[in-house]
């Protein structure tokens, strides 16, 4: 769910002045609709996303895309980024865990990809990838270097 998570928060980024629902999203991004919508109330629920009722109500962005890392979106939608059972949570998660060797040195993986993860903020993610229109869609023009994003 994190990769749809973070397709789905790049599209919304990219369009951030807009209202997003879980059918807009799903058609633009190709992420099934039942796990968009599960995305958005996800992403709502942990503050990353406000969410607006009503006939003509969606999802936009609470902060600057600048403002968001990838590895708070991973969070809110799969949760603690560990690599092991046994790095998250209480001890006792896995029957090995007494005479287990790799423990330490895996931790020391995960804390690594967990803090690069922090240093990869959204906005860098929209900046990194040009836009594929899905299948129909008229492609959009290319921004230019200096131009306001928007």
């Amino acid at each position: 769910m994190a990769d749809y998570g973070v397709v789905a928060m790049s599209h919304i980024a990219r369009r951030a002045d807009e209202l997003h629902t879980a059918a807009s999203v799903a058609q633009a991004t190709g992420v099934p609709l039942p796990s968009a919508a599960k995305l958005l109330k996800l992403l709502a629920k942990n503050d990353i996303l406000a969410s607006q009722r009503g006939a003509k109500g969606g999802y936009a962005l609470r902060r600057a895309p600048a403002e968001i890392s990838v590895a708070e979106l991973i969070v809110a939608v799969d949760g603690p980024i560990a690599l092991a059972d046994c790095l998250d949570g209480p001890a006792g998660n896995c029957g090995l865990e007494s005479f287990c060797s790799i423990r330490s040195p895996w931790q020391k993986v995960t804390d690594a990809i967990r803090v690069a993860l922090e240093e990869v903020s959204l906005a860098q993610m929209i900046e990194a990838t040009a836009f594929v229109p899905p299948a129909g869609e008229a492609p959009r023009p290319q921004r230019s270097e200096g131009a306001p994003h928007g």
